[in-house]
């Protein structure tokens, strides 16, 4: 079916932080999606809700009752990482919040007898454990909250991208040197992977094959490596926790508004 009015809900992955610059803007995935679905459709309007360090119950509370009034044909959620990265992770109250959005996008009743509820599509994350070797003590909580997703999604008929299986998602050229955000390329890769979930024109399973391999990297460099990124990017994250700060502080979306995607 077509799509013609795209919502996004997330954080700063769905912002498109580092897919762009704050001086020319966030480009990102779903800006990337909406500009696949206006190729298939000049009519299509997009608004993007999503803003950075947001959890899944700000998600919740602060996108999805601007979402549900926008009355969308095809929304995005994306959320749950923030929370997952904290000591406080508590599963059941973040796939709560996640199953409480599918309950209420899935059930929105459509402006006329003509149209069906928004289709819905999801993610499970791919495995943090290989892209950040230092948090791999992580990866039996992100296992079981993939499965948890995977299963609330199922209740509710949300599609899935399926990010754990493949390798691809773990490659280093897709991101950023945070290791947080993606990179153009990780972008390009989110963007294909939800089009071929929608079997959109022209997509296709591609997404998923592997990228040729890179040369290997002397052990001595890779531990220089994590102690760079301690100190730039974690050192930095846990000093805003300890001081009850956000990235998200002061900001708001960045499309808050269903706009046509082409002028």
């Amino acid at each position: 079916m077509p799509f013609l009015r795209y919502v996004a809900l997330g954080d700063s992955q769905t912002e498109g932080l580092n897919d762009g610059d704050p001086l020319t803007g966030y480009r990102g995935w779903a800006d990337r999606l909406a500009e696949l679905l206006a190729e298939a459709d000049g009519q299509v309007q997009y608004a993007n809700l999503a803003v950075r360090g947001k959890l899944a119950a700000h998600v919740r509370a602060e996108q999805l009752p601007a979402a549900l009034e926008l009355r969308p044909d095809l929304v995005t959620v994306m959320a749950g990482m923030n929370d997952l990265i904290r000591p406080s992770f508590d599963a059941d109250a973040v796939t709560g919040h996640l199953e409480a959005m599918f309950a209420a996008l899935r059930g929105t009743p459509p402006a006329s007898l003509m149209e069906a509820a928004p289709t819905v599509v999801t993610f499970t994350f791919p495995d943090i454990g290989r892209i950040a070797p230092i948090v791999k003590r992580l990866r039996p909580r992100l296992l079981d909250f993939n499965d948890r997703v995977r299963a609330a999604a199922a209740r509710h008929g949300v599609l899935v991208v399926d990010a754990y299986p493949h390798d691809v998602t773990c490659d280093p050229r897709m991101w950023s040197s945070d290791r947080i955000h993606a990179t153009p390329r990780g972008h390009a890769l989110i963007a294909a992977a939800v089009a071929d979930t929608l079997a959109l024109p022209g997509s296709d399973p591609s997404w998923t094959q592997p990228l040729m391999p890179l040369p290997l990297v002397p052990a001595w460099r890779r531990a220089a490596t994590e102690a760079a990124w301690l100190g730039t990017f974690v050192g930095p994250w846990m000093v805003r926790r300890l001081r009850g700060r956000s990235s998200a502080d002061g900001r708001t979306a960045k499309r808050p508004l269903l706009l046509p995607v082409r002028d």
